[in-house]
């Protein structure tokens, strides 16, 4: 269910755009929230994890009630919008894991890693459809 990409070129040819992706804040820990969700996040990084639209419901049905806590770009906080922008503060990362670890949900094993790889940054997005 989750893709990584050696090039943007090679995420073009198996699907085009039609991913949501999981990606890495790269802005600096001190940045404003309000900042972070305005224009922190960079489409198509190569570093992210994709999900391929054939995937997203078995993602959503699986996958949203652990994510169930992340920041809109109007910095209101709910459950996963899978059409729109999804930020999740550092702090966020530990819980989330091991939520996903009790439940194991598919592919599971490669979203904790990526994870733990999160934990380097200043969180994460999820960049919906």
């Amino acid at each position: 269910m989750f893709y990584v990409f050696n090039s943007q070129e090679e995420r073009r040819e198996f699907g085009g755009s039609a991913f949501i992706e999981i990606q890495f804040c790269k802005m600096p820990s001190d940045s404003k929230i309000k900042k972070i969700i305005a224009n922190g996040m960079k489409n198509w990084r190569d570093d992210s994890l994709y999900i391929y639209v054939d995937d997203i419901d078995t993602f959503f049905n699986e996958y949203s009630s652990f994510f169930a806590c992340g920041t809109y770009n109007n910095s209101k906080s709910g459950i996963l919008d899978i059409f729109g922008t999804n930020y999740y503060k550092p702090d966020l990362i530990d819980n989330i894991a091991a939520m996903i670890l009790e439940s194991k949900p598919t592919d599971y094993e490669i979203l904790i890693e990526w994870l733990y790889k999160a934990k380097n940054f200043n969180g994460f997005y999820i960049l919906g459809i």
